[in-house]
């Protein structure tokens, strides 16, 4: 198992401690998420974790220019304990990458004299625009679904709420669509087993964003189980943001969309105009 330079720095820290019947349409304007599941500082009364994640990601930004691909994350980090490991089931570890949240509303298309249109809808309140989850085992056998509500780690659980008042007999088509269409995009993903384990102390995790990411503050959450209980949670931010050329377009758009009609229309006048000058001296050639 390769960790790389990885290594050192985690013996550091561990010493100093729906397809084609269904269309998906978005609201522009991000929702924001509570932090209530962020682990804090403990109160009066509470026992302190006796084993603790610290953890490190290799970066905390990711810049989108105009030729960005996506990017890789690599997390790793290690278990701080103050006594020796507990016996029973090994420890466990899932990881999750969140970008902010939006509402979604989601139809389901029905076929009608021959024409496939919009019927039923569901607006969901707030549903992450990329989810990502990495475990160091299978989902449903290293967490408790008492556990996942509480947290809200797994895919299903992605979405926040429901916007309005529900017309359906059930919405869970519509989120099962919801998923199912952002995994084939590439925007919701479920890694099984990705995450490295070494020792039940060092762990590391890479995680892949893909190229059609969103702007904004995206959370990273790293969750310690044992016996499928989360014992521990580590939170991290990592900051995207558009940059250079592609940046510039953006804020053109959203802060004078009217120059950025005109110009979007005279680049495209511009472009028609030379093809058909280029054809013209093809033909005389």
């Amino acid at each position: 198992m390769r960790f790389g330079p990885a290594i050192l720095c985690l013996s550091l820290l561990a010493g100093s401690a729906l397809a084609q019947d269904a269309v998906v349409t978005e609201d522009p304007g991000a929702v924001a998420l509570p932090l209530e599941n962020s682990p804090a500082a403990p109160t009066a009364g509470q026992v302190h974790p006796v084993e603790q994640v610290v953890a490190g990601l290799s970066s905390d930004s990711v810049a989108i220019t105009a030729s960005f691909d996506g990017s890789e994350i690599l997390i790793y980090g290690a278990v701080k304990r103050e006594t020796p490991i507990p016996q029973g089931p090994p420890l466990q570890i899932i990881v999750t990458v969140e970008a902010p949240s939006r509402s979604a509303t989601v139809w389901r298309k029905e076929r009608k004299a021959g024409i496939w249109i919009n019927s039923e809808s569901v607006q969901i309140g707030a549903a992450p625009g990329f989810y990502a989850v990495a475990t160091s085992g299978p989902l449903d056998q290293i967490l408790l679904p008492e556990w996942d509500n509480r947290y809200r780690i797994s895919l299903s659980h992605a979405m926040r709420a429901f916007a309005g008042q529900i017309a359906v007999e059930s919405a869970v088509p519509f989120t099962e669509a919801l998923i199912r269409i952002r995994e084939q995009e590439g925007l919701y993903r479920l890694d099984q087993g990705s995450v490295s384990l070494i020792d039940q102390t060092l762990f590391r995790a890479d995680v892949r964003l893909p190229a059609n990411l969103v702007e904004g503050a995206y959370k990273t959450r790293i969750f310690l189980l044992r016996n499928g209980e989360v014992m521990d949670v580590f939170v991290a931010p990592i900051n995207v943001r558009k940059v250079g050329l592609e940046r510039w377009l953006y804020r053109l758009a959203f802060d004078q969309p009217l120059v950025y009609g005109l110009m979007s229309l005279g680049i495209a006048v511009f472009a028609g105009w030379g093809a058909s000058a280029a054809f013209r001296k093809l033909r005389r050639a």
